[in-house]
């Protein structure tokens, strides 16, 4: 066997083995696909100190072939982006929530959470029948819901929606690195970084800050 021959057979073993990969992650799609449109329902940013919580609600086709969708936190940036327009192109509907720092102060993180994927779903152009949500339960929905544990990395549709959400999320971070310099949210996206803490400490919180979250700094 030639080299090139040899550099193709691990490809396509490759390709093979990512094939049965996202074969497995359509488990609950499989299990619930009789109750009709299943969609996939996950947050990003409750951690952080600054920017909002956003929250991603992904109605996959049945018969979705897009490889690699895993929980956004285990792709690298530049695979997000690549498939955060494959899903936005091939999904049968995409909503996306949001819930401000405002709202976070107000109501508290998983409240706001819960507003975020409310949102996410009523922007949906088509009503889903069954909810597939990582871990949580929303409430003040009238679907059916299924809470998975870790359901980014097991469901493909939760996995999808936790890709859009975060690049979502992070792309918005970029753009407040612009408006709001010194805090470095182009590369800590509003996580509490020791040079994120140190400039808050320094310069003081911006408008974007989360009260509620930094008041132990300031």
């Amino acid at each position: 066997m030639t080299k090139a021959e040899e550099k193709e057979l691990k490809k396509q073993e490759k390709l093979q083995k990512e094939i049965a990969r996202c074969e497995e992650l359509k488990k609950y799609e499989k299990e619930y696909e009789s109750f009709g449109y299943i969609c996939g329902i996950d947050e990003v940013g409750r951690g952080p100190l600054a920017g909002p919580v956003v929250a991603g609600a992904v109605i996959l086709p049945k018969d979705c072939d897009i490889l690699y969708i895993n929980d956004s936190k285990k792709l690298s940036e530049k695979k997000r982006e690549e498939l955060y327009d494959i899903i936005m192109e091939k999904a049968v509907a995409v909503g996306i929530g949001y819930a401000s720092h405002i709202r976070i102060d107000e109501i508290n993180i998983l409240q706001a959470t819960y507003e975020a994927m409310r949102e996410a779903i009523s922007k949906l152009s088509v009503k889903p029948d069954i909810l597939l949500n990582d871990a949580v339960t929303i409430p003040g929905v009238d679907i059916k819901q299924v809470p998975i544990i870790k359901g980014d990395a097991k469901s493909i549709s939760i996995g999808a929606a936790s890709i859009i959400a975060k690049v979502t999320r992070d792309r918005l971070m970029v753009e407040y690195d612009s408006k709001y310099p010194g805090y470095g949210f182009a590369s800590n996206k509003g996580y509490g970084s020791a040079a994120h803490i140190a400039a808050i400490k320094e310069i003081g919180p911006c408008d974007i800050h989360r009260r509620s979250f930094i008041k132990n700094f300031v």
